[in-house]
């Protein structure tokens, strides 16, 4: 690891990565059990040192103690349900098919499971220091699979990154894991570098469309291309039918202006436009809007990228400015924007930009049938939401609409707040990830770093235990194609 200005080598990255080639093997053949014991030991850790990392954290990021405190469970959280799914052990998809002679086809004995795919390169966010960054959910899931991790520090928050990974690298330690399995570098080239590293055999990464694009491509770009599970942008749209607007329309605009702007509006499920039906009054929204008080943003980069963002849209001739942001000492006051339905139809790849920051835009709709052709123009989102009425005639098409498009459809709900949980997908179509079949939030996170393996006709002892007739660690197993079992 290098001091708090200097960059690492490409000699120093090099080492890094081959100790974590060497370490890869060894983590591997970690029974499950006791790499969730390393996972606990490592949220334990963090935990106890949640009064030096949180003021690091509010330092670095500008967000409030409770925030920080707040994420930084969430973090732990993830390392401990990632521990509980180890010892399940049904992340492992074991099958096992017994020879057959009478099968339709010749079938010898053959036997299944997931096995981790190695070294993992992990791209934090900036705007989530903890749960998204050095010891967040790409780090767990890859730990859990059994992949070392090597973390690009983020340049936002770089003194949290080097003192997360120290808790991390001695928590490991101390839990018996191998020395290698977690490691920090730091810098542009050494991240750059790190994507094209032989060793390297998959990168997790958070962040922005064009960041993440240029490193996906290198990623493809390589002799033998590897994964590359990328979250990069979205615009979360919300769609309110006329009865929803109607019957609540006071509440649904009072908690949209909540979830727009919360965390600044810094969140990569922040609802950035919201449909309302034509004649809908938004005098409430504009006065919610302006009566915010100025909120800072994560760091001067971002800052300067929402006012480039903000300044086109409230320059395009399509949009209507209903209140007007302002920069002060304190950060940032939000904006709201407004346009029509045809309009952005026909404007949808300047208006539907995602502007990372506190600002909004409403589209007014005249026929919710009309709502059905932003599918359209919608790229790829990571939540599409609608609020609606049970007996609404479009809410079935408004649903299917979202989920032809994004990870998570929500009903009658908010986007912001993603629950780590079984069921959760964080993901979507491109631009939203680069990898819509898999999540990067809950517990089936892990299977982007795994893949399969069968073994045929190998001889009992040699199998791996996962796999043995006589099922020693207890794993679910389907047999014959029957039922899960252990």
């Amino acid at each position: 690891m290098t001091d708090e200005t200097s960059e690492t080598t490409m000699e120093e990255l090099d080492s890094v990565l081959r100790r974590a080639a060497e370490a890869a093997p060894l983590l591997a053949s970690t029974a499950p059990a006791g790499r969730a014991r390393m996972l606990r030991a490592v949220a334990d850790a963090l935990d106890g040192a949640a009064d030096r990392l949180v003021p690091v954290a509010m330092a670095e990021a500008h967000y409030p103690e409770t925030r920080c405190r707040s994420e930084l469970g969430r973090t732990t959280f993830q390392l401990r349900l990632f521990a509980d799914v180890l010892e399940d052990g049904g992340y492992l998809e074991v099958m096992v098919d017994p020879a057959d002679p009478e099968w339709g086809t010749p079938r010898p004995d053959v036997r299944r499971l997931l096995v981790p795919l190695g070294p993992v390169v992990v791209f934090g966010a900036s705007n989530f220091p903890f749960a998204f960054s050095t010891a967040g959910g790409d780090s767990a899931s890859a730990l859990a699979a059994g992949c070392p991790v090597v973390v690009k520090a983020h340049p936002g928050h770089p003194e949290l990154a080097r003192l997360t990974t120290d808790i991390v690298v001695e928590a490991l330690a101390e839990a018996g894991a191998p020395e290698g399995v977690f490691a920090l570098v730091s810098g542009f080239e050494a991240g750059r570098a790190a994507v094209l590293h032989p060793n390297t055999r998959a990168v997790g990464f958070t962040g922005s469309i064009p960041g993440g694009r240029a490193l996906y491509d290198l990623a493809v770009s390589r002799p033998d291309p590897i994964p590359f599970y990328g979250e990069l942008g979205s615009v979360n749209p919300v769609f309110v039918t006329r009865a929803a607007m109607a019957g609540r329309g006071a509440r649904i605009l009072e908690e949209y202006a909540a979830s727009a702007t919360l965390g600044s509006g810094q969140f990569c499920t922040k609802p950035g436009v919201v449909f309302l039906p034509e004649g809908a009054g938004t005098e409430s929204l504009v006065a919610d809007f302006e009566a915010r008080a100025a909120a800072p943003l994560l760091n001067d980069r971002v800052a300067d990228g929402f006012a480039r963002g903000l300044d086109a849209l409230a320059a395009h001739p399509a949009t209507k400015v209903l209140v007007q942001g302002v920069r002060t000492e304190e950060g940032w006051t939000p904006s709201l924007l407004s346009t029509d339905l045809d309009s952005l139809l026909e404007h949808s790849e300047e208006l539907l930009n995602e502007c990372f920051g506190p600002a909004t835009l409403v589209v007014s709709y005249p026929d919710e049938r009309r709502l059905l052709e932003v599918g359209g123009v919608l790229h790829g989102q990571l939540t599409v939401t609608v609020h609606g009425e049970e007996d609404d005639p479009m809410a079935p098409a408004l649903l299917a609409l979202g989920a032809s498009v994004a990870g998570r459809v929500i009903w009658n709900g908010w986007p912001t707040g993603v629950a780590v949980t079984h069921a959760m997908t964080h993901s979507g179509p491109y631009p939203a990830t680069t990898a819509s079949t898999h999540t990067s939030v809950g517990s089936t996170a892990i299977r982007r770093f795994l893949r399969p393996v069968t073994y045929q006709a190998v001889p009992e002892a040699l199998l791996p235990a996962e796999l043995r007739d006589a099922n020693p660690l207890g794993v679910p197993r389907r047999v014959n194609g029957g039922t899960p079992s252990v």
